[in-house]
């Protein structure tokens, strides 16, 4: 049907097809649309005599122009992406057009379409340590928020005016992890001189410390429901620890190389460990072994974000983002673009707005259903600062999900918000769905 729609198309007006044998009945209407299609174009190029098969210029024009009553029945106008598909109805009647892409179905993206988002914008910079800033957590009340730095303070900052209402010092080198307790009046901090120390809110000092790393701590976990403290660093091990003992249950061995993000969910697997080794272990809490190891990653694996509502999460590291399911493990898809630095960080909120901050201060935000990229930042390094300080080490939503605060280079702690002016009309999605899915 379409090798003879094809036919009749290109070569219905040309001299010679009064040798074809006549065409079958069916087929009658179809060629009479091929001839006038076809004699458009031949008015121009063939000036025979009067009595040619040739119709007059306005009548071939007629001819092209289809109207609603005379578009055939199988024709879409829209696609399911917003663009023209014809579709090849019963008849074999498709919508005239110069190239054959036209006559071919097309076949719509199986992707996700994206869910839109506000794009996000920077409303407030807060100043105040004097290093870098490496670490952040949020208290469960959502009034405050605490910052570790290389000046080896936590500063404590209310989150409503962004004011600084606390200080602790303690730590003798930069502080790399902090958590806050939902069930106690704890804070725990790690930093890079191996301590991990757990500081009593209520008196503002420090009541123990967790002894057993032999290098610096850099990355740190509160499990949800038990009472225990997870800590991984340069000694390539996570070491569990009991809060209130402060004994060390297990060390979780297995990493060949530092364990630089880990996160703690309420069933198996509890513990999961991202390391420079490229490798994402699975532990299981009751033996301290390993139970799974990802190897799809093909850099250090320096960040990973837990969805707070699905059971999936994502890893980032400089070669790609990843999305994985829970509790296996199984890989489900790459994010469709990339960053091209090292990402330090990432952060995702029950909307599904993910966020990722690289080391050259881009800070992207993406669509977590689809991996689409929606909008991409760059953080503008406060008067003084070098260019190249413009890096984000942390990042983290409050409780709501509705502010982001990345911690900085170049000494700064910034608060996002989503635009309220913005709409569909004024920021429209553009995506494109992926031609090829890569399914390593």
């Amino acid at each position: 049907m379409r090798m003879n729609f094809k036919l009749n198309f290109e070569y219905g007006g040309a001299s010679g097809s009064e040798n074809q044998p006549p065409p079958r009945k069916e087929d009658r209407s179809l060629q009479n649309q091929g001839q006038q299609a076809a004699g458009a174009s031949n008015a121009l190029a063939l000036p025979g005599p009067e009595g040619s098969r040739n119709p007059p210029m306005e009548k071939s024009q007629n001819a092209l122009t289809v109207g609603p009553s005379l578009r055939p029945q199988g024709l879409n106008e829209v696609g399911p992406h917003g663009r023209g598909t014809a579709i090849i109805s019963a008849s074999g009647s498709s919508e005239r057009n110069s190239s054959t892409s036209a006559i071919m179905e097309r076949i719509p993206s199986r992707w996700p379409r994206p869910v839109w988002h506000a794009p996000w914008k920077n409303y407030r910079v807060i100043s105040g340590h004097l290093g870098w800033v490496r670490s952040i957590a949020f208290d469960p009340s959502n009034q405050w928020f605490c910052t570790g730095s290389a000046d080896r303070t936590i500063k404590i900052w209310d989150l409503a005016s962004g004011k600084l209402k606390l200080t602790l010092t303690g730590h003798i080198e930069q502080i790399r992890g902090l958590a806050v307790s939902s069930k106690h009046t704890y804070m725990f901090s790690a930093g890079d001189d191996k301590q991990v120390k757990c500081w009593d809110l209520e008196q503002n000092k420090v009541i123990r410390s967790y002894h057993g790393h032999l290098s610096g701590v850099y990355c740190l976990a509160l499990h949800p429901t038990i009472d225990i403290l997870l800590t991984g660093g340069r000694d390539s091990v996570c070491r569990v620890w009991d809060i209130r003992s402060k004994m060390q249950i297990y060390a979780l061995s297995g990493h060949d190389n530092t364990v630089c993000s880990v996160f703690a969910r309420p069933t198996d697997p509890q513990v999961v460990t991202g390391s420079h080794d490229t490798t994402i272990k699975f532990w299981d809490l009751r033996y301290g072994k390993t139970m799974t190891t990802l190897t799809n990653h093909k850099k250090s694996v320096r960040a990973m974000a837990l969805h707070p509502k699905e059971n999936c999460f994502a890893s980032a590291s400089a070669d790609n983002i990843k999305k994985f399911q829970l509790p296996r493990g199984e890989f489900l898809h790459n994010m469709l673009s990339q960053q091209k630095t090292i990402i330090n960080t990432m952060a995702v909120n029950e909307e599904g707005v993910m966020a990722t901050g690289g080391d050259n201060g881009s800070l992207w935000f993406w669509d977590w259903r689809s991996g689409h990229n929606f909008q991409q930042a760059q953080t503008i390094v406060q008067p003084g600062s070098l260019e190249s300080e413009a890096g984000i080490y942390a990042l983290s939503y409050d409780i709501t999900g509705s502010r982001l605060v990345s911690c900085e280079a170049d000494k700064t702690i910034k608060m996002w918000k989503e635009d309220e002016l913005a709409t569909p009309e004024t920021h429209p999605l553009n995506f494109k769905p992926p031609k090829d899915i890569r399914r390593f």
